[in-house]
């Protein structure tokens, strides 16, 4: 066997396999059924997020299979391997949420450390789950390989049109005592009805049709159902692809620009997408280099309309989005509007608009996703605030159904479970303003998402009374008037670490501005008599990451070390 490759497609895996001084190598590789043949094929890793813990990942063994045939076929060698996976939707209002975002660092960290270990070709990484999809793209980014991403795909809709936060709305509609434990166990036991990630225009859903619209998916790959003929020739066309894009030496980094960022936070708005794609999407930019800041997203705002009634605040689901054609006549109809950018590289090896060329539009009749001519809402809903409660900004989900300005009296807790407490008692009652602090990266640590207090409001009848504001996080699946991401957190001496009950808040989100009433004297005031609270963790996982974790506006990453 030759000491030097002769094939450019294995710069990486050469390295490992070849010449006489590898034989131990090869000799590992022949029990875990390498061929003589396999070692001068390029090696092709196949991330997979299977886990048999939440239906978001439970079926993905079967496509990661489906991606290594693909990869075999193109004249690779395929090599399976694992990294972790999460549930939001299991441990949401717990304090294992605090490893949620956690999550998304150790699934880059461990796709980056397996492939930059066993000197892999190109990759495909398949998520489900929230933080897999942003994980994976992360790992891919740092590793620079020709590489694809695979979403899971969506699952289908429960019993009545009801999914996981039906589920978490139903337990507040009980507090209120507007549903009996049976009819709450009745909505437990159907919505969930098998494998694929939340159905509505959650944060999985969002972040896939964020990574097609990017260019790091095949066409068509957000859009899919968890468990269909589709999806499974997705993962195998994902294995293909990537031989090609090694053959060309297309890697992320030139896919992943400045302009196919835009591209995704264009899609993300006009699908009414996450408030969590504003976190991710940063993270990804900074992780393979492009300037991306909250700012971006409120100058793209402007410009595009939000188009889709997709839940959580409007009334469809993804799989019925996936009967009508998916994100492709959505995002020619962007394109020929001139809201896209035609020209960037995807990892078809064509660009996006060569990828949209012949995409239909959608059929007659159908109310899903709005005309360009009558918009939803006109501008994104996704609204970057600030002021002197988050003078590096904050995050808002405004549809425009909460109205646009929220005037409340603050009422202050220290940690989720009180808040949760105190909404579920009665103790929070319209007009409040909720503030949940010391749940930011550093102070939760892991900057929770506040699906359960918001679905508690909700199901409390009190969606229009009631505004949340936040250093943690939202699930896509919350909806009212609720702001996150405040920066600096509260962990940091930010201001909303000042705030005390019955302070006056208003938040507008034609503005963009949040304030807490209080003059700059009693702010110093305050900040004087202020001390910050000890760490949560002094060890493990949940301490390193609140040494290591920039704020929210940055992001929220672990490998930025400047």
């Amino acid at each position: 066997m030759s000491d030097t490759p002769e094939d450019p497609r294995r710069r990486y895996s050469a390295p490992v396999v070849d010449g006489v001084g590898k034989s131990a190598s090869r000799a590992m590789l022949r029990a875990v059924g390498f061929t003589d043949e396999d070692f001068k094929k390029p090696q092709v890793g196949i991330a997979s997020t299977w886990s048999n813990l939440t239906p978001c990942n439970s079926h993905i063994h079967t496509l990661a299979e489906r991606a290594s045939d693909g990869a075999d076929a193109a004249g690779g060698k395929g090599v399976i391997f694992n990294t972790i996976t999460i549930s939001d939707g299991i441990a949401n209002g717990t304090e294992g949420m605090k490893y949620s975002l956690v999550s998304r660092e150790v699934i880059a960290d461990s796709i980056e450390t397996v492939a930059g270990c066993e000197g892999f070709d190109g990759l495909v990484a398949i998520g489900g789950c929230d933080k897999n999809m942003p994980g994976c793209l992360m790992g891919l980014a740092r590793l620079d390989r020709p590489s694809v991403f695979v979403y899971g795909g969506t699952i289908l809709p429960g019993e009545g049109h009801t999914d996981i936060v039906s589920v978490f709305e139903a337990v507040g509609a009980y507090t209120r005592g507007d549903l009996d434990l049976i009819e709450v166990k009745q909505i437990e036991e159907k919505a969930i009805p098998g494998p694929g990630s939340c159905g509505g225009m959650y944060t999985a859903n969002t972040m896939a049709s964020a990574i097609e619209a990017l260019g790091m998916s095949l066409p068509g790959s957000s859009a899919q159902n968890a468990v269909s003929q589709e999806k499974r020739d997705d993962c195998e066309a994902a294995g293909a692809a990537v031989l090609e894009l090694l053959a060309r030496d297309i890697k992320p980094s030139d896919i992943m620009t400045g302009d196919a960022f835009e591209n995704a936070i264009t899609v993300v708005i006009a699908l009414g997408g996450s408030t969590n794609a504003v976190l991710h999407l940063i993270a990804m930019a900074n992780t393979v280099g492009v300037p991306l800041s909250l700012e971006d997203f409120t100058e793209i705002g402007k410009r595009v309309p939000v188009l889709a009634d997709l839940r959580p605040s409007g009334h469809y689901m993804m799989s019925e989005l996936v009967a009508i054609g998916g994100i492709q006549p959505l995002m020619k109809m962007l394109l020929d509007a001139g809201l896209l950018h035609g020209d960037c590289l995807t990892v078809t090896g064509r660009t996006l608009a060569e990828n949209l060329a012949d995409v239909a539009p959608y059929a007659e009749g159908q109310s899903i996703i709005a005309p360009l001519s009558a918009p939803l809402k006109a501008e994104s809903h996704l609204r970057i605030l600030y002021g002197n409660l988050a003078p590096e900004g904050a995050v808002a989900k405004i549809t425009g159904k909460e109205g646009t300005r929220f005037i409340g009296s603050a009422r202050v807790f220290g940690s989720e479970e009180e808040a949760q407490a105190r909404i579920n008692d009665g103790t929070v009652v319209a007009g409040d303003v909720v503030v949940i602090r010391y749940e930011g990266p550093k102070g939760g640590p892991g900057m929770r998402e506040m699906l359960t207090p918001t679905s508690a409001i909700m199901g409390r009848g009190l969606g229009n009374d009631v505004a949340l504001i936040t250093d943690g996080r939202f699930s896509g699946g919350s909806h009212g008037f609720v702001v996150g991401h405040v920066s600096p957190e509260a962990f940091d001496g930010g201001p909303l670490a000042l705030v005390e009950n019955g302070d006056p808040i208003t938040i507008d989100a034609e503005a963009n501005t949040i304030e807490v009433a209080i003059d700059d004297g009693e702010m110093q005031r305050r900040r004087a008599d202020w001390r910050q609270p000890a760490p949560r963790y002094t060890r493990g996982v949940l301490a390193k990451y609140a040494k290591t974790v920039s704020s929210a506006s940055t992001g929220a990453v672990t490998d930025r070390l400047d």
